[in-house]
Formats: structure tokens, sequence, C-alpha cells
């Protein structure tokens, strides 16, 4: 999907590891939401409450996932899961444009 309709944005971004990730919180009008963002290169760890879907739009990405010890490569156009109540690192080696989907089942 390379288009939201019918969706309310937050204008107020949401800032990270001294703005080199940043994100929009896009909320639709069932009351789900994504996060639409660009990190910086580097390497970051985020934690999670929910579970998410993290969509590597453009940009070379490595990410260590819960209970990994191999960092996989994420091409842009693919996409990884993480489960709720973890904690994952990336490595970002280009700027990446991601969309991150959080599942509240």
């Amino acid at each position: 999907m390379s288009e939201f309709n019918n969706v309310t944005v937050v204008r107020e971004a949401n800032v990270y590891f001294d703005g080199k990730v940043t994100s929009r919180k896009v909320v639709f009008a069932d009351g789900t939401y994504k996060t639409l963002g660009i990190m910086m290169p580097g390497d970051y760890e985020f934690g999670t409450e929910a579970a998410e879907v993290m969509e590597m739009m453009a940009g070379n990405v490595e990410v260590l996932l819960p209970g990994e010890s191999e960092w996989k490569a994420i091409p842009a156009g693919e996409s990884f899961n993480v489960p709720a109540n973890s904690k994952f690192g990336i490595k970002v080696k280009t700027i990446a444009d991601y969309c991150c989907s959080y599942i509240t089942e």
C-alpha cells in the first residue's frame, strides 16, 4: 500500500537518539495506528510495548531480534516482526525509511 486514505496524522514528531530517528503517528478510523519514519545511520536499540511489524521502505539495515544471536539483513521492500514487551537492535547502514505497524490483539 503506497498511500493511506482517511487518516489523522499527529503533528508532533517522535524524536529519538538526538534526532537521528524520527517518526509521525498515523491514526486510522478504527483507532489502529502506524508510524512512518526515518532513521539516520547508526546503531540503536528499541523497546516494544505492542507487537510490531517493521516494513523497510528504503535503506540498508540489519536487525538483532529477541532470542536471536545473529544479525539479519533486511533490505528495502522486506519487513520483520518484533514481539510485544521486548527489545531489538538495529544497525542502520544508510538512511532508512520505514513504516511500523502496531499489533494490539
